[in-house]
């Protein structure tokens, strides 16, 4: 399939396609005419990548972990590929996000109370999208 059908199955824009290819997450192979073919394969490679970018992995981490991952939806990581380089990525990963998840949870906590503190009598709405 060229990039435009990979792009409207996965929901990717072709520029990030293109950008994942850059970045050596994909390599799809060359028509004659120099278009991107892809595989079938692809569609779900791409859809595991964005799942990976979105839980806050950097393309470097991918980039080392994606040939030792079975499928997209049972993401099994192979002993092998945790080299004391990608060990230490990745725990800086972990580190980072975690720095990332305590702000975030003092920033919702802060809104919380000025709601609370603006609008006593509203105390119920400070409560809701907690969880």
């Amino acid at each position: 399939m060229r990039i435009g059908e990979l792009s409207r199955r996965t929901g990717v824009p072709a520029r990030m396609l293109r950008y994942y290819e850059e970045q050596s997450l994909l390599r799809p192979e060359r028509a004659e005419n120099g278009y991107r073919a892809y595989r079938e394969a692809e569609v779900y490679r791409v859809q595991q990548i964005r799942g990976l970018l979105d839980s806050g992995l950097t393309t470097e981490i991918i980039r080392r972990i994606l040939p030792y991952l079975d499928r997209p939806d049972e993401i099994h990581v192979h002993p092998e590929c945790l080299t004391p380089e990608t060990e230490a990525l990745m725990r800086g990963e972990a580190d980072r996000l975690q720095q990332r998840i305590d702000c975030l949870a003092r920033n919702r906590d802060a809104i919380h109370a000025y709601l609370a503190a603006v609008r006593p009598a509203a105390g119920g709405l400070a409560a809701v999208g907690e969880g």
